[in-house]
């Protein structure tokens, strides 16, 4: 760790097996850092909290939440955080908010958006700025997501809102919320890109816009029947007061994470952010030599379900660092 007064990697991932949210905020700082040391103990936490650790999956629910700026996704959140708390759930919400091209910061304002009491202390609200990368993610969000899982009831994901490139939000979420705003073109432009493949949930904001927002909804549902995703659930929701169809996508949510097989897509999208993480480290390179993309996701199929990340990427480097091989450090 940066500081001697601070807790260890492994004594933070032991208190969110205990459930302790009061964590949460040393946890996010651990996961975001880039120093050499603290990813050493960013390490040791996510394998204090890995399904092999717990000897299940985490049980809280990872829900991610993306969509255009502007389509409402905070305020959203702000209604569906009061129906999870009135339910008694703790809420974690990691809020990632798009970074300044010339500047490199972030307003972080998110946090601001969304609406909670800040004596509440089963909620937790972090934003962190995305930085130069794309998928709508920042450095360490799927990470945390899966470190709070161990502790909180619900985590939630929302994304930078910049469109059609937010497809990574399907590698960290159990659940994707998709948000549309009705009249904006936003309707036209999922119709046309990759994103329409990703959401469990489609949600048109603004219901009490009328006649707008029921045409957004019955062509969201042309384009899930022309993809064979009749299954997908539409909703409308209003956050006007009195906000309606709340309790309803809540719900909706529910029965969408009782109906997936959770395990299995856990495993696979940890699998995947694994030999994604690989790639982005050590390069194409060492993939090469360790026989190419086809051959690394053989390797990781074979590893025991309940790794977690950082034990499959580890996985990955000790094929790599076969003398035979002569990939390390490619």
């Amino acid at each position: 760790m940066s500081g001697s007064e601070q807790a260890s990697g492994n004594d933070l991932g032991r208190r969110l097996r205990e459930r302790d949210l009061t964590v949460a905020p040393a946890v996010l700082n651990l996961l975001e850092s880039t120093t050499q040391a603290d990813r050493e103990q960013a390490l040791a936490l996510l394998s204090e909290v890995s399904p092999a650790r717990l000897g299940h999956e985490p049980r809280g629910r990872v829900v991610g939440v993306t969509g255009p700026p502007g389509a409402g996704k905070s305020t959203l959140l702000s209604a569906l955080l009061r129906t999870w708390r009135d339910a008694d759930r703790s809420v974690a919400m990691l809020a990632v908010d798009p970074s300044s091209r010339a500047s490199g910061g972030s307003l972080l304002g998110d946090r601001a958006r969304i609406e909670f009491d800040p004596s509440d202390r089963r909620v937790f609200i972090r934003s962190t700025a995305a930085g130069e990368r794309l998928g709508g993610l920042a450095f360490g969000t799927r990470a945390a997501g899966q470190a709070l899982a161990a502790a909180f009831d619900v985590v939630v994901i929302e994304t930078v809102g910049v469109g059609q490139a937010e497809t990574e939000i399907a590698d960290a979420a159990d659940v994707v919320v998709v948000v549309v705003q009705p009249g904006s073109g936003d309707v036209l432009q999922f119709l046309k890109s990759g994103i329409m493949e990703i959401p469990d949930v489609l949600v048109v904001t603004k219901a009490d816009l009328g006649q707008v927002a029921v045409s957004a909804r019955r062509d969201l549902n042309a384009a899930l029947r022309s993809l064979g995703r009749r299954d997908t659930p539409v909703l409308s929701v209003s956050s006007v007061p009195p906000p309606s169809g709340i309790e309803q996508l809540a719900q909706a949510i529910d029965e969408r994470l009782a109906a997936i097989d959770l395990p299995a897509r856990r495993t696979a999208a940890r699998r995947s952010a694994a030999l994604s993480d690989f790639v982005g480290e050590y390069g194409m390179r060492a993939l090469r030599g360790l026989g190419g993309r086809r051959t690394a996701e053989r390797l990781l199929a074979e590893q025991d379900p309940a790794l977690g990340e950082a034990e499959l990427e580890q996985a990955l480097l000790s094929a790599a660092g076969d003398p035979g091989r002569g990939v390390r450090g490619a």
